[in-house]
């Protein structure tokens, strides 16, 4: 049974999110502010967070930032749709989705269903034995490993389906839908900012100058693309 922390001030809001929910089966735990949603990641094991943004004591930017340093889970923000900016800084701190308020409850299950499978499948065991190596970059998908140079690079699972998909297809070019589609496994509504939040974050675990990448490039006006450094 997967566990689902709902972490919102709002309690209708989190009464409706364990409506829509509890049907799919769902273990779920509720926080009211992002001190309480630490302090639940901390005491129990928890497989996927919904964080609201604006909240009293802590809010859910700096919250996610403190849980990523405890958790790879995924966290899915929601927000309002006068956040734009805030999407972008929690995506780029280490959340993984967002949906917009008020939630179409498909959505919302969907979305769910979509980052739970990734997850579950980054921490399972493959029956065969699968690794990609370019460059210094090595990532044994039987372990669900990433290493660079030898060193462990920690990443999410989306980070770690972006990687996946550009090695196993070095040299070739993915536009923003095209790896939106293949790795959350959803039709792209608004790909290009949250796909390119999540490059630039693959790129500062991956890449020795960030700025100046030497795998995963971009090719402008067309998507990105793993360089084959093994040529």
């Amino acid at each position: 049974m997967n566990r689902i922390l709902i972490c919102d001030d709002e309690r209708d809001i989190v009464e409706a999110l364990k409506i829509y929910l509890a049907p799919e089966g769902y273990q779920l735990f509720t926080a009211y502010d992002g001190q309480q949603a630490l302090e639940t990641v901390r005491n129990s094991e928890i497989d996927l967070i919904l964080m609201d943004i604006m909240m009293p004591k802590m809010d859910g930017i700096r919250a996610t930032s403190e849980l990523r340093k405890l958790t790879n889970v995924p966290i899915i923000f929601l927000t309002a749709k006068s956040e734009d900016s805030d999407k972008i800084l929690g995506l780029d701190i280490g959340a993984d989705d967002y949906i917009t308020k008020p939630f179409n409850p498909v959505e919302v299950k969907a979305r769910v269903r979509s980052h739970l499978r990734r997850y579950t499948q980054l921490g399972s065991k493959p029956s065969s034995n699968s690794v990609l190596q370019i460059g210094g970059i090595v990532l044994d998908d039987d372990r669900k490993t990433v290493t660079v140079d030898g060193e462990n690079a920690d990443l999410t699972p989306v980070e770690y389906g972006i990687l996946k998909l550009l090695m196993s297809n070095p040299g070739k070019v993915f536009s923003s839908d095209e790896i939106y589609s293949e790795v959350w496994k959803e039709i792209p509504l608004t790909a290009d900012g949250v796909v390119s939040v999540h490059i630039r974050h693959l790129r500062e675990k991956i890449e020795i100058n960030p700025s100046e990448p030497r795998y995963v490039k971009v090719v402008w006006g067309h998507g990105y693309k793993m360089e084959n450094r093994n040529e």
